[in-house]
């Protein structure tokens, strides 16, 4: 976990914080530290840098999207040129799907605890 937010996750966090939404940056997960989450919504925002695109940090991300998602919840990925450059628009898209209602959580698997 880093100390503090890069600065596409400091622009994004400004435009989330004026939302009615709880966002909390840097969230503890099981075995992760995820972007931002909204537990209420069942939702989880990532922010990739150019490193995500390199083949072995992207299957890292997506059996990680997979333990996510696995729990119920959304996962909704952005470059961090996308949170730089349209910040507001991104918020808007997050909005957007978070109106589409909230998934059903799958029970977690015989062994595993929850969150």
């Amino acid at each position: 976990m880093r100390r503090g937010p890069t600065f596409a996750e400091a622009k994004l966090w400004k435009v989330l914080r004026k939302t009615d939404l709880h966002f909390p940056r840097q969230a503890p997960f099981g075995p992760y530290v995820v972007d931002f989450v909204c537990h209420a919504l069942r939702l989880i925002i990532e922010l990739d840098g150019g490193v995500h695109e390199l083949p072995e940090v992207a299957a890292r991300d997506a059996q990680r999207e997979a333990w996510l998602t696995g729990r119920g919840y959304r996962v909704m990925r952005f470059s961090n040129d996308q949170a730089t450059s349209a910040p507001h628009s991104l918020v808007q898209l997050i909005l957007e799907t978070a109106s589409t209602g909230t998934p059903t959580p799958a029970p977690p698997r015989k062994g595993e605890g929850g969150i």
